[in-house]
């Protein structure tokens, strides 16, 4: 069967659009925004990489140097590129977006990027970023390292007397460091994230609210920060707070969202925030497979928005911004050095969005 060649061009014109956005664009996300299989979008894909007007990578696309719309001033000629470390604690889940983001910018800019996985463990996180420093082929580094339980002050202490230029990913410290350089860091707002889905489930009516936050996760702290600030503004209870893991993986998990489930009832809680996607989904099938009907029992909104569309039903999401958190730090990176100590330190947060799904967009019956 041969494709409506005025629809595949409209679709391919979107598909470009999207890419000019963000940098980099994945298939799966392609295919849902336009509506189409997966199939169809790597085919157009494949399409616009032959007419070279994108590149090709694992489950998506980039956008390639020529096209990226970044003055000419801020390239730097490839002659002698830079070459910039990233460390990061994931290469499935979360973290993907991010790499591909600051990929897109490194190529954008003739920069070359060196990447390396570690772990959510301060000790292999040393071990990788101490390779890339011995190997001397980096001028600067992205890192996201393990900044919670013991030993924070001695490695944010460690990190900020590295030789090159460090910037922190989707980290923070939460205080001026007495090292020869204060750290710089590039995260999404995810105080501000927490604060939008409270807002829009204040609007659909909800007064009593839930908050279930991953065990030992680095945003949680976030997270609970913009809990607090919106629960004060709009004068909602605020001690509906649940600090364990509910994934399908997590030991006891069923356990703990009966308990959940059975505080809703005694409290009238109609709502519940959840992080992140994975235990989202794990209360969506529990409170589904005992009758609890989401939106219209309990509504029902998910944080890091990776696969909370494949939930049934799908679930309302906060979406970092991942893809645009590397693209910045690579670009931030870059004019740390190009400009050196003229260029005053940075700390940049990016908004997140609110992605609108069946789970919560209808009111309650139960308020």
């Amino acid at each position: 069967m041969t494709e409506d060649r005025p629809f595949a061009l409209q679709r391919r014109e979107r598909l470009m659009n999207e890419l000019r956005r963000h940098g980099a664009v994945r298939v799966r996300d392609l295919a849902r925004l336009l509506e189409v299989s997966e199939l169809t979008v790597r085919r157009d894909i494949a399409t616009l990489a032959a007419r070279g007007l994108l590149t090709k990578v694992h489950g998506g696309a980039t956008l390639p140097t020529e096209l990226d719309p970044a003055p000419a001033r801020r390239r730097r000629p490839t002659a002698t590129p830079l070459t910039v470390g990233m460390v990061v604690p994931s290469l499935d889940y979360y973290w993907p977006q991010v790499v591909s983001g600051a990929r897109a910018a490194a190529a954008a800019l003739g920069v070359q990027l060196q990447l390396r996985g570690s772990s959510y463990d301060q000790a292999e996180d040393r071990r990788q970023i101490s390779r890339l420093i011995e190997a001397k082929q980096v001028q600067g580094l992205l890192l996201a390292p393990n900044l919670d339980g013991e030993g924070v002050d001695e490695m944010i202490g460690w990190i900020g007397n590295l030789p090159v230029p460090t910037i922190l990913v989707e980290r923070q410290v939460g205080h001026w460091t007495p090292t020869p350089r204060q750290l710089e860091w590039v995260r999404s707002d995810h105080a501000l994230g927490l604060e939008m889905a409270v807002r829009h489930l204040y609007e659909y009516g909800h007064r009593r609210i839930g908050l279930v936050l991953s065990k030992g996760s680095p945003t949680s702290a976030h997270l609970a920060q913009g809990w607090s600030k919106a629960c004060a503004e709009l004068d909602l209870p605020d001690d509906f707070v649940v600090r364990k893991g509910v994934a399908l993986h997590e030991p006891d998990h069923r356990k703990i969202i009966e308990d959940i489930l059975e505080r809703c009832r005694r409290s009238r809680t109609t709502a519940l925030i959840v992080h992140s996607d994975p235990d989202a989904i794990s209360v969506a099938q529990y409170l589904t497979e005992h009758g609890v009907a989401i939106p219209h029992d309990i509504a029902l909104v998910g944080y890091d928005d990776e696969v909370a569309h494949l939930a049934q039903p799908a679930i309302t999401a906060v979406r970092p911004p991942k893809v645009r958190v590397g693209r910045v730090a690579v670009e931030t990176m870059v004019a740390r050095l190009m400009e050196g100590k003229r260029r005053p330190a940075q700390r940049v947060l990016i908004l997140p969005e609110l992605i609108l799904r069946e789970s919560s967009v209808k009111r309650a019956a139960s308020l």
